[in-house]
């Protein structure tokens, strides 16, 4: 069982490094290494953090970040913030946007790709016949490497499809193991780009955003690392851009610039 003082170490190892916040949760830190310490053969959580920290090649690191960052998602999750995508967001940035034609949208915690793929699925849908005249590539970044090389595989059991309306699995998705799996097509595939990142380091975007979807991450954070990526995330996006986090989530409206649509979507003011 991991001590006062190892849970402590590994919290402000996780605080320090990529703004998550533990402090509450030693079962659940102890139940994720416990096995994996053992089976490694480290005496004690120390030694293990010991291996994390001289790790120079940074493998036990990211196994870390792996184990202890959760990643539960699904087809469809919230989809009102989907409607409201198609509906609103999308036809005013295709009438601002109509010379140029790049829209820049990230998903900031892609997981296991359901949420950038759905995003994708939205765009196409939308656009149309039109789609090969707009850039609508989606930005999809996760601080788990695990999680990205499931997203990339882009491979789902049927239940998980089972949510998706039935033009789109046909359109989108390509049966696999007699039908128990079907995988993304090489068509929707290649419209979101997989990236790992860290939300604590500098954004390294050339050019705002116009839709930044943050959904159900925050809750990682305390109020301050949660205050200054809701800033960075404000100075990221184009004026009149748009927001959505988690729908249990929220801003402290005290202290964020940005303008409430309605609860758990917002907007950068315009100009």
């Amino acid at each position: 069982m991991i001590t006062d003082e190892e849970f402590g170490r590994i919290a402000v190892y996780m605080k320090q490094r990529y703004g998550i916040d533990l402090s509450q949760k030693k079962v659940i830190v102890n139940g994720r290494l416990e096995n994996y310490v053992k089976h490694k053969g480290f005496g004690n959580f120390h030694e293990y953090m010991d291996a994390v920290e001289r790790d120079s090649s940074g493998a036990e690191e990211r196994m870390l970040v792996n184990f202890l960052t959760t990643n539960h998602t699904y087809f469809m999750r919230e989809f009102e913030h989907f409607d409201f995508f198609k509906n609103v967001v999308l036809p005013k940035l295709k009438k601002k946007e109509s010379g140029k034609r790049d829209l820049r949208i990230w998903c900031g915690a892609a997981s296991t790709g359901e949420e950038p793929y759905m995003i994708a699925m939205v765009l196409a849908d939308f656009f149309g016949l039109e789609r090969g005249q707009w850039d609508t590539k989606v930005l999809a970044t996760d601080i788990s490497t695990k999680v990205l090389q499931q997203a990339m595989a882009g491979i789902y059991s049927a239940e998980q499809l089972s949510n998706l309306p039935e033009p789109w699995k046909r359109h989108f998705f390509k049966s696999i193991a007699d039908g128990a799996q079907y995988q993304v097509k090489d068509e929707l595939k290649q419209e979101v780009i997989f990236r790992q990142f860290n939300l604590m380091d500098a954004f390294p975007f050339k050019r705002k955003m116009h839709t930044i979807f943050l959904r159900n991450v925050m809750i990682y954070f305390d109020d301050i690392t949660k205050k200054q990526l809701v800033q960075k995330v404000y100075d990221a996006l184009e004026p009149g851009g748009y927001l959505f986090i988690g729908t249990t989530e929220t801003l402290d409206r005290g202290s964020t610039p940005f303008q409430l649509v309605q609860p758990s979507i917002f907007m950068k003011k315009e100009g």
